[in-house]
């Protein structure tokens, strides 16, 4: 009788931990305004529209632009807690939409490139919406340029979180030295799987079925 109860709790907090447990999506997208990297800001677009039509009721998305200083709310562009009804879902999806087309059409370059400060805000972000899924899409070549007195030397906590790079174009100098490209793909894959986040790089942009 004991064994029976015993296992009537445990199915019960078992059942009771799995209905608690969110299973919704948060995304947080940085796109990378540096330099020429605002001519690649139409396949941002691209990128954001496909995510928009991924997401769902309950799910949040945020889109921030990377500049000088990224760890700002400043530099949210859109963002959006979608709703459970589905017509309220596809006026935000419409807003959200509008909101980066806008900001696609007037973005003006950054003379910076923090992508550190960008992923420390993706990350407060997302956990304050508290999803099951937390993905942070990063539009850049992940060449990090930082202003003279911007610190950055930190590790950002990613357990739990995915981090997908994305149209990583390759510079100049990459041409010239492939190292340089590799070597910043190998130094930001090490820095998200330090702290526990799972990464990947999607440079073909026709093949983002698999990015969510």
């Amino acid at each position: 009788m004991k064994k029976f109860i015993l296992t009537t709790i445990c199915a019960l907090l078992a059942s009771c931990g799995s209905e608690t447990a969110p299973k919704n999506t948060g995304v947080f997208m940085l796109v990378d305004t540096s330099g020429t990297y605002t001519e690649e800001l139409d396949k941002a677009e691209q990128i954001i529209r496909f995510t928009l039509s991924k997401l769902d009721s309950t799910d949040s998305f945020a889109v921030a632009r990377i500049d000088t200083g990224s760890f700002s709310e400043k530099d949210i562009i859109a963002k959006a807690s979608f709703d459970d009804r589905p017509s309220a879902v596809n006026r935000q999806k419409r807003l959200f939409a509008q909101q980066i087309s806008e900001f696609v059409e007037k973005a003006s370059p950054s003379p910076y490139t923090d992508i550190t400060g960008g992923l420390l805000q993706a990350v407060e972000f997302l956990n304050e919406k508290g999803t099951g899924n937390k993905t942070i899409l990063i539009f850049s070549d992940l060449k990090e340029d930082l202003e003279a007195g911007y610190i950055r030397d930190i590790d950002v906590e990613l357990e739990g979180f995915e981090v997908i790079a994305l149209n990583v174009t390759k510079l100049r100098s990459d041409n010239i030295d492939p190292r340089e490209y590799l070597g910043r793909l190998e130094e930001w894959q090490g820095r998200v799987e330090k702290t526990g986040g799972h990464w990947r790089v999607i440079n073909d942009l026709d093949g983002l079925d698999g990015l969510l």
